[in-house]
């Protein structure tokens, strides 16, 4: 089994000065913007996203 990912920016202020907190699992602090987060799993999507959009103008 692998490591669990990290965060790469903060989500509040976008800076990479991120901690672990000792808030427990999935729980990071942002030195920059002085904010805490935590990160969790929420579970698969039964079905998946239903794209409609082609990516492209409209014809």
């Amino acid at each position: 089994m692998s490591e669990r990912a990290a965060p790469f920016h903060c989500p509040y202020c976008g800076d990479e000065d991120l901690r672990p907190s000792e808030e427990g699992h999935g729980a990071w602090e942002c030195a920059a913007c002085n904010r805490a987060f935590r990160l969790m799993f929420l579970g698969l999507l039964a079905r998946g996203l239903d794209r409609s959009d082609t990516g492209g103008d409209p014809a």
